[in-house]
């Protein structure tokens, strides 16, 4: 089994709708995929009416958070995505991604950049507003030659010139909601260094002891040593790991399918799981 558990669509920075994305994972091979757009859950729709024979669809959420001053991202999958208080919290993240947008444009038009809001919301294809947009919209102006060279701190990373701040969950509280509804926890690509500080291993086992279930150890973001470090930190933690290549379609260099999850690991998440099913597409 070909197991990708980490893509993005329209509904959030990805640059294929749900459908288009769940037609190509089958195009790329992959026996599972698992849609996980930051924050939210209104793709899922679209997703499992396009669902094809032979393509299980794994439902999920990349959560933000931040501790400590750093960003962290915790994907959640199989969560209730009707359970109240897990819902409301997403919903407070998400309406703070629009006025966020708006005002890392205003801070680049600041800085010289040209960039419009109206692009942007034309590059979000009707989808949550993101860093990736204005990144793209930046990207098209010739200011950088690719949306990762945007989050940077000369621009939208962490503590960047044109980086603002956002309504973002407490990753223990996250923890605690997505298992409250169901769902299984997993730390997005934890030793990602390129993309800025990163959470210290000592609050990695303090997530451990709250409930996380898994981090994600093959990423485009992980070189060999950061891979091998967090293979032997999640086995004296007692920690799952996964693969997947954070799929965003035109947005990354990475395919659909280049990195994979071990299909006991997949069956090992399938089985914490209370609050939702892995979808089979029609005959799958």
């Amino acid at each position: 089994m070909r197991i990708d558990l980490h893509t993005h669509s329209t509904a959030s920075d990805g640059t294929d709708t749900p459908a288009e994305l769940v037609l190509g994972a089958a195009a790329a091979g992959l026996d599972v995929v698992a849609l996980t757009d930051h924050d939210g859950t209104g793709e899922y729709t679209e997703a499992i009416a396009a669902l094809p024979p032979g393509l299980t669809l794994v439902t999920g959420a990349e959560l933000s958070c931040r501790l400590g001053g750093v960003g962290v991202h915790l994907l959640a999958y199989l969560f209730d995505p009707a359970e109240p208080e897990f819902a409301r919290e997403r919903e407070l993240v998400r309406d703070g991604r629009e006025p966020r947008a708006r005002a890392m444009v205003a801070r680049l038009r600041e800085l010289g950049v040209p960039v419009t809001w109206e692009r942007v919301a034309e590059l979000a294809r009707g989808g949550a507003v993101g860093r990736p947009h204005v990144a793209a919209a930046m990207v098209e102006l010739g200011v950088i030659g690719s949306v990762s060279d945007a989050f940077t701190p000369e621009w939208l990373g962490s503590g960047g010139r044109a980086y603002v701040e956002k309504h973002e969950f407490d990753p223990f509280e996250a923890v605690r909601l997505v298992k409250a509804a169901g769902g299984v926890s997993v730390l997005a690509h934890p030793m990602a260094v390129k993309r800025g500080v990163v959470l210290p291993e000592g609050a990695i086992a303090e997530l451990a002891s709250a409930g996380l279930d898994g981090v994600e150890v093959d990423h485009m973001d992980h070189d060999a040593p950061a891979r091998a470090r967090l293979r032997g930190l999640a086995a004296d933690l007692g920690l799952l790991t996964t693969g997947s290549s954070d799929y965003h379609g035109r947005n990354k260099t990475c395919e659909l399918g280049e990195f994979t999850t071990d299909p006991e690991i997949y069956g090992e998440i399938t089985r914490r799981a209370t609050g939702a099913f892995p979808v089979p597409g029609a005959g799958g």
